[in-house]
């Protein structure tokens, strides 16, 4: 437990003391993102106000992350499990991905960053290369680090070939970081959602270390493997996102842009993935999942029938436009995400006490 605490305090440190340095030489280098503004009959909010913010902070969460996870492990002198290593290559590679989006974004001047194609081919090598070495290097009980079932609260009867199970995987990751990407339209909506979800993760972990099937065997142990690990991971990334949220909420004197939410839907997958609680991700990222159905919504009803169901999509800029102030939309929503969690985790310790 104490690596759990050491790790998300270690992040916390270094996110909440790193995240205004990096400020400082962002600006310096005026490294700001372009903002969108309404022309041509398409109306956005105005950001007007956010004009010169600095972008690209997902930089501080990674490093947070990385060095929390570091300094937990170096701390009891124990070295990084192959699912923790496999988690951090997730988040980083993304994170790269993400940061080149943000490099056009800011050197260019173009809002909408790298082309789609581009993106998605640099997201899928990432993912792939993840799945195919997280279905590798088992341990002494023959467990790797992901399954290839279908998981829910645990593995479900539902066991997918190995290569179905790596484009599941692909899947999942693209869905995740793709939802998280969407929803970091406001200041502090995708970080304030993420703390909520990392959070869950370390409770996961936690609770399925100590009732693993690697200490005592019994009806409903976890096959889950390096849960512990998993935990400090989680907590590392936790404590990373309040570090910047301090910084990203409103009046926002950063953005994490693509280099972090990138990273933390890649974080949040592998986490899913490894805890063998990916069809629950449902519920414990359900904002990031709600404002991604409602871009699915808008274009659908657009092609189909000429008419947008929103105002805007993503969803809080429907809000937006109807006049909610941001901060009440940021709030309101953090409150949902909480909401969503709080069903997920009961789901989850359901499923333990019914038996």
């Amino acid at each position: 437990m104490i690596q759990v605490v050491l790790a998300a305090a270690v992040a916390l440190g270094v996110s909440l003391l790193g995240t205004p340095l990096l400020i400082s030489v962002l600006r310096r280098h005026r490294l700001a993102q372009a903002i969108r503004v309404s022309k041509d009959g398409i109306q956005y909010p105005e950001h007007e106000g956010k004009k010169g913010t600095p972008s690209m902070g997902g930089l501080a969460v990674i490093i947070a992350v990385l060095l929390g996870y570091a300094v937990a492990h170096l701390a009891v002198w124990r070295p990084p499990t192959v699912s923790g290593l496999l988690a951090l290559y997730l988040t980083v590679g993304l994170g790269l991905v993400g940061m080149v989006d943000d490099y056009l974004k800011i050197f260019k001047q173009r809002s909408t960053g790298v082309r789609a194609r581009t993106k998605l081919g640099g997201q899928a090598f990432i993912a792939i290369t993840f799945a195919i070495m997280a279905l590798s290097f088992p341990d002494e009980f023959g467990r790797t680090p992901a399954s290839q079932a279908i998981s829910f609260v645990r593995d479900t009867p539902i066991v997918l070939p190995i290569a179905l199970a790596v484009l599941w995987i692909w899947l999942l990751i693209t869905a995740t970081t793709n939802a998280v990407n969407l929803t970091d339209g406001l200041d502090g909506l995708a970080a304030g959602a993420a703390v909520a979800t990392f959070a869950a993760f370390a409770l996961l972990g936690v609770w399925q270390y100590g009732q693993n099937c690697a200490f005592t065997r019994f009806e409903r142990c976890y096959e889950v493997r390096d849960p512990l690990d998993l935990a400090v991971f989680a907590a590392a990334c936790a404590g990373a996102c309040v570090g910047f949220l301090w910084w990203n909420t409103s009046p926002a004197q950063i953005f994490m842009g693509d280099t972090g939410s990138l990273a933390i839907g890649g974080a949040i997958a592998a986490l899913a993935i490894f805890s063998q609680t990916e069809l629950l991700l449902v519920l414990l990222g359900g904002l990031f999942l709600l404002t991604t159905v409602s871009v699915i919504l808008q274009v659908a009803s657009f092609k189909l029938t000429g008419k947008r169901v929103f105002r805007m999509a993503p969803l809080h800029h429907h809000f937006e436009l109807k006049g909610w102030g941001e901060v009440t939309i940021v709030t309101r929503f953090w409150i949902l995400q909480g909401l969503f969690v709080g069903l997920g985790l009961s789901l989850f310790y359901a499923e333990w006490v019914r038996t």
